[in-house]
């Protein structure tokens, strides 16, 4: 136990009782995100109306529909397509986990704005996945789409929401991991890849027919939002804090 202890102190930059408040943190979203998902499956006709919405207005306002085009060049290659639905499945919670964890240990000083980060724009999205629940493409073999991944296994079933498609959190996650790595990776190598990371996973997840264009431009929006609150949201808390004092004295 004293070694456990030990390791504990020496590799845990705030020690074992930090950390397992962290898990702690972000399993308890994962489960709320499992509720949500069981809320959002008990109405897929108005998912699917909400698809077919935004099929209509990339129409209407591109005249085509630039998933198709995406699609064709991951079907080009099998290569190709099998590393889209590799991204696809692992994007989320497993890179996230990773980079968190990462993060933790060896930039710590940026976690806390990191992980906030990150919640904040999955609660945005829960919301949204609330709120308006969309069919993915792939659910409309008809206007030409085609499914990049096997919905049909178990283990996506179980842990995914079929019909979470607006906004993108895999757009989201990709741009905020992307945007902290590329800030604390340290090698111009690491840095490229990171920078790259966000524009793969778009591709990705829309020639997989997991997203609609306006579903990664919408989880674009929700990621930037997300980082300027954690930005400027304790900034402007220190401020009010400070200028508090001054208001009650004058008063």
């Amino acid at each position: 136990m004293e070694r456990v202890v030990a390791l504990g102190q020496k590799v845990l930059p705030r020690g074992w009782r930090d950390f397992g408040l962290q898990l702690t943190i972000w399993f308890g979203f994962y489960f709320t995100y499992l509720v949500v998902r069981h809320l959002t499956d008990h109405d897929p006709s108005k998912a699917v109306m909400n698809g077919l919405r935004v099929i209509s207005l990339e129409r209407h306002l591109t005249h085509h529909l630039y998933e198709l085009s995406v699609a064709r060049i991951a079907d080009s290659s099998s290569a190709l397509l099998t590393a889209a639905a590799w991204t696809y499945w692992n994007s989320e919670f497993t890179v996230i986990g990773l980079t968190l964890l990462w993060v933790y240990l060896r930039r710590h000083e940026a976690f806390s704005r990191f992980r906030n980060t990150i919640l904040l724009a999955n609660i945005v999205g829960l919301l949204g996945f609330w709120l308006m629940p969309t069919a993915p493409p792939w659910m409309f073999p008809d206007k030409g789409f085609v499914d990049g991944v096997n919905h049909s296994s178990a283990l996506l079933q179980t842990l995914g929401n079929s019909y979470a498609a607006m906004p993108s959190l895999h757009a989201a996650d990709a741009l905020i991991v992307g945007w902290f790595l590329v800030s604390t990776c340290r090698t111009i190598w690491a840095k490229a890849l990171w920078a790259i990371w966000p524009l793969w996973v778009w591709f990705c997840v829309i020639a997989t027919a997991n997203h609609y264009v306006l579903d990664v431009l919408a989880g674009i929006a929700v990621a930037v939002a997300a980082l300027l609150a954690t930005t400027w949201g304790p900034r402007l808390f220190g401020r009010l804090r400070a200028v508090g004092p001054v208001i009650a004295n004058l008063l």
